[in-house]
């Protein structure tokens, strides 16, 4: 049983067709009649929303697309597996070409061409990808970033929807002409790449992806480093310290390193909250700087809001109350001493 077979058994029983379906998951009905036709193959589970929408449409038990799509993926991956990779169209090196830095540009056609689709190319353009996949998959949710890319296309929502499930569903090996004029070429304005370092720095179009460019580099690791620190361990397994931290969030913890130490799992707790505190951040909105007037309350929005930073089983207010206890105690210490020396004294 495939994921075809179940979804047009799911339709005949419920008595519903391939439009229907379409309307559910957001997409095409061409999409879904490929889909159903065996003309595509089902996308990769971790890479698009369509399952769990078409799972609710048809009343299946949760998950169950996404177990037979993976396993569908795999066994064709098996038949597949080894065949030599083939080169690439002439008009997606075209672009990705186009968008290297000019004085790069002749020296990184002559790498490419001396393969039909070497080591170097293969790089380049999977460093490309995954970063406009990053971008695509956060803003699949967001209709206004959607409606923006099918207005700069030419496209409508739905087309747009269903470019965006087989654009996060492929990889450098079999990239389309498509793929690279709805993403790629919309999404990455330039791209360097340093031959000798292999650092890789990627600007994004500011008006679908604000922010600053993206840096890769190679960087050297003290022996041990690489695995997982005991600190990180201890706070992860403790859920009243790492109790809702996300993904993104443990990433960014799993990358702190300090040299000749071995952090705690305290530390990894107050890293969390600092990495919460809006505070500790500029806002990446360029405002025009206001002033406040002598009796006036501030515009709302003007200060960012204070963080309301949670406690993990009052462990931060205990530790506050200790230090009290030893300073008090300290204080104490300390005037007792000096009393016994004025005593002392003739």
């Amino acid at each position: 049983m495939d994921v075809c077979l179940v979804i047009k058994k799911r339709l005949e029983e419920l008595g519903l067709e391939q439009r229907d379906l379409a309307a559910a998951a957001a997409v095409t009905e061409s999409y879904i009649s490929q889909l159903l036709t065996r003309k595509k193959l089902p996308p990769a589970p971790g890479r698009t929303d369509i399952y769990e929408k078409m799972g609710k449409f048809l009343k299946l038990p949760a998950g169950e697309l996404s177990k037979l799509a993976d396993h569908e993926r795999k066994e064709e991956l098996k038949r597949t597996l080894g065949d030599a990779p083939p080169p690439l169209f002439r008009e997606v090196r075209e672009l990705v070409l186009r968008k290297c830095a000019p004085d790069k540009e002749k020296q990184f056609r002559v790498v490419f061409e001396k393969q039909p689709f070497g080591e170097v190319e293969r790089l380049v353009i999977q460093k490309l990808l995954d970063v406009a996949k990053r971008v695509a998959k956060e803003e699949l949710e967001s209709e206004k970033w959607v409606h923006q890319v099918a207005r700069l296309t030419g496209r409508s929502y739905e087309e747009i929807r269903v470019s965006i499930l087989e654009f996060l569903d492929t990889d450098a090996l079999n990239l389309s002409v498509e793929n690279c004029v709805t993403f790629l070429d919309p999404l990455i304005e330039s791209w360097d790449f340093d031959l000798a370092t292999f650092d890789m720095e990627i600007v994004l179009n500011g008006r679908l992806a604000p922010g600053d460019p993206m840096k890769f580099e190679f960087v050297e690791r003290e022996p041990g480093q690489a695995e997982e620190e005991r600190g990180l361990k201890e706070f992860l397994r403790d859920t009243s310290l790492s109790r809702g931290a996300t993904e993104e969030e443990i990433e960014f913890l799993k990358k702190l390193r300090i040299k000749g130490k071995r952090p705690t799992a305290l530390y990894y707790y107050r890293e969390l909250q600092n990495l919460r505190d809006p505070l500790n951040f500029r806002s990446l909105m360029t405002q025009t700087p206001q002033t406040k007037i002598q009796g006036k309350s501030q515009p709302e929005g003007s200060v960012a809001p204070m963080h309301k930073y949670r406690e993990a089983n009052g462990i931060e207010k205990q530790l506050q109350l200790d230090g009290r206890k030893r300073a008090t105690r300290r204080w104490a210490g300390n005037k007792g001493s000096r009393g016994k020396k004025q005593k002392a004294k003739p």
